[in-house]
């Protein structure tokens, strides 16, 4: 099924309404559209930037359908929605991304059985359904090694480091209550990610590799450019995964480098992701921007330009609580609030960006900014 372009004043409607939809549909306004979002929270952030908001669950399928009837065309800000729900909605409206990328990385067993049958270099990993299979896992990968749940868990959640066997009651109390993966643990010298925009013609543009550093399976913070030469190798991962794998719009491609500089697929986000953040500001485009015109069906920017380094710190409410009384002092610092009514400690709240000409000396600054709060 082939649709026309999207005209100024047509509609988008997003399924999700968190930070990353509120950034979509501030893009998208920008350009001329209208924006419909749909999420079961009452107070979710993108309701505030929208022109009509949805209040439902995301399995609903009588209010995706609303949505489907007041939309030209319909995306989403992030991957734990019901694929088939996806699959159905696909058959009778424009949703250009499909529902075969949400399908194979919503369940991290298929997602690394896809990837290794695209011939790309993945983590060696063990199918857990059981407590057994933990035994053969322990045995074969050895430790460490982390333990994640096949289905959800983001941030952190629905996942397990095994060190020793002074691990396994947890680790027998997780595959007990849902499948898993095992993944063989790396020594690592560092992790990036590749952020990529497909368009509906068959054109791609990358952003610049981006290095990052997580603090308990969170992201702490991202620099760009990533300081190691990556890019060609992880561009070649890319082009293995596209051929393999179905995007529209924009969609992002982790990795691990461990010690002895070997690049692996980690985990694939099909939309933007929280490394991208920098790009509002750094880039001549954003992920948002691209993000719309692919699934607009617009022709995409030849190439993506850095206008400037940046360091982008992740603002949890632990930052918040330390550094709100600080923003008005530093003009430097590009603040994004996401507007969530509850602030909690571990919790995304916002994000800022700073631009460089000295990434190391920033990210020194900020270091020793943010490891105050744990003091």
């Amino acid at each position: 099924m082939t649709y026309d372009k999207l005209k100024i004043g047509q509609t988008i409607g997003i399924i999700g309404g968190g930070q990353l939809g509120k950034m979509m549909a501030q893009s998208a306004q920008k350009m001329g559209y209208r924006v419909v979002v749909l999420d079961p929270d009452a107070e979710c952030p993108c309701q505030y930037v929208a022109h009509e908001f949805i209040h439902a669950a995301y399995d609903d399928m009588a209010a995706l359908e609303r949505l489907g009837n007041l939309s030209d065309v319909i995306t989403y800000e992030f991957e734990n929605i019901d694929a088939q729900q996806l699959k159905t909605l696909t058959a009778s409206y424009n949703v250009p991304q499909g529902n075969q990328a949400i399908t194979l990385l919503q369940d991290r067993l298929t997602e690394k059985n896809a990837l290794q049958q695209a011939g790309v270099h993945v983590v060696p990993f063990h199918h857990v359904p059981t407590i057994e299979q933990l035994d053969e896992a322990i045995s074969t990968l050895g430790y460490p090694l982390m333990l994640k749940t096949r289905f959800g868990g983001y941030d952190g959640k629905g996942q397990l480091l095994l060190r020793s066997d002074q691990d396994l009651e947890a680790a027998r109390a997780l595959v007990t209550a849902q499948e898993c993966v095992a993944e063989q643990f790396l020594s690592l010298e560092r992790e990036v990610s590749l952020i990529a925009t497909a368009g509906q013609n068959g054109q791609i543009v990358y952003f610049p590799l981006q290095e990052n550093e997580h603090r308990d399976q969170i992201l702490f913070k991202t620099i760009v450019p990533a300081r190691v030469d990556q890019t060609a190798a992880a561009r070649k991962e890319v082009e293995k995964i596209t051929q393999a794998i179905h995007f529209i719009g924009t969609f992002t491609v982790e990795f691990f480098i461990d010690t002895t500089g070997k690049l692996y697929v980690n985990e694939i986000a099909p939309r933007p992701h929280n490394s991208g953040h920098y790009s509002i500001e750094a880039c001549d485009y954003s992920q948002f921007d691209t993000h719309i015109l692919a699934v607009a069906g617009h022709d995409l920017p030849s190439n993506i330009t850095l206008l400037k380094p940046a360091v982008m710190m992740n603002l949890l409410g632990k930052d918040l609580d330390m550094l709100e009384d600080q923003f008005d002092t530093h003009p430097e610092w590009h603040v994004h609030i996401y507007g969530k009514t509850s602030r909690k400690p571990a919790r995304k709240m916002g994000h800022m960006t700073l631009l460089t000409d000295d990434v190391n000396q920033t990210e020194q600054d900020m270091l020793s900014l943010f490891e105050g709060r744990d003091a």
